[in-house]
């Protein structure tokens, strides 16, 4: 299984380049599908896009380290991801929304990682990672 991972994590890094280049604007339109478990509400408490709350706030979601908006209960998985460095980049933010699990198990060289996100965005990933860049500081 190992082999695998590292194969998947490598195609990762050498398809990061091409992933980040998203539209915002198309983001914008394709976040329609995420709404259904995410939100995204300013620290100020304005409602951007009003979602579901099965998902964390994705608001300042590019830059910040996995797994720590305050009061949402994360899998030990993503929890552990940010423990060991991970911070949302739009291309990391990319290929975790086309297979969560995989990435996870990559990212922690851990085959037995599990995220409670189920759903796989197989395109416009880097168009949405754009739309959410909108609401982060870098």
């Amino acid at each position: 299984m190992k082999p695998i991972l590292m194969t998947a994590a490598t195609l990762l890094a050498l398809a990061t380049p091409a992933l980040a280049e998203g539209d915002a604007a198309k983001g914008e339109q394709a976040f329609r599908q995420c709404k259904a478990c995410h939100m995204i509400q300013a620290e100020s408490g304005e409602t951007i896009v009003r979602g579901g709350r099965t998902g964390p706030n994705l608001y300042g979601i590019i830059g910040r380290t996995a797994g720590t908006v305050d009061g949402f209960r994360y899998g030990a998985s993503l929890v552990a991801a940010g423990e060991a460095g991970l911070v949302w980049s739009e291309e990391s933010l990319v290929a975790f929304v086309e297979d969560p699990e995989a990435f996870l198990a990559a990212y922690l060289d851990d085959s037995g990682a599990r995220s409670k996100m189920t759903y796989r965005l197989r395109k416009g990933g880097a168009d949405i990672a754009a739309y959410l860049a909108t609401f982060s500081a870098e």
